[in-house]
């Protein structure tokens, strides 16, 4: 737990405490906003086929996934002080682990299934947890 907290630059464990479902949703509408916008570089922001739409669904899976792969949290994760850690020893995540919890995201049932420990579908199969940094 010490390189954890080393290189989050924490001195304790106890600063990581769960996210809350409102932080989460935020960083996720974040994220959606960039995605959204950088596909308005190559296609119309208005437009309303197929292919503009799934344009937004890959750009918005690298974005993610490359991020959070690199600096262990989403623009928008990172923005509101929370990172993606495993479960349950809370190290960094592999990026393939990473990838497939961002494509279950994207199917947004998984988010509503949840656990006692609040963590949902894409979650568990992933083997992941969001913390929030204090």
């Amino acid at each position: 737990m010490f390189q954890l907290s080393k290189a989050l630059g924490l001195g304790m464990r106890n600063e990581l405490s769960r996210a809350s479902y409102g932080r989460r949703f935020l960083a996720l509408w974040i994220d959606w906003l960039i995605a959204l916008f950088s596909s308005g570089l190559l296609i119309p922001i208005y437009s309303s086929s197929l292919s503009s739409t799934l344009t937004r669904f890959v750009i918005f899976l690298f974005e993610v996934s490359l991020v959070t792969s690199l600096g262990g949290g989403s623009i928008g994760q990172r923005l509101l002080k929370l990172r993606v850690l495993s479960w349950p020893d809370y190290l960094f995540v592999k990026p393939g682990y990473i990838f497939i919890r961002t494509l279950l995201i994207l199917l947004v049932v998984p988010t509503f299934f949840t656990d006692a420990n609040g963590r949902g579908l894409h979650d568990r199969i992933a083997k992941t947890v969001v913390m929030k940094l204090s």
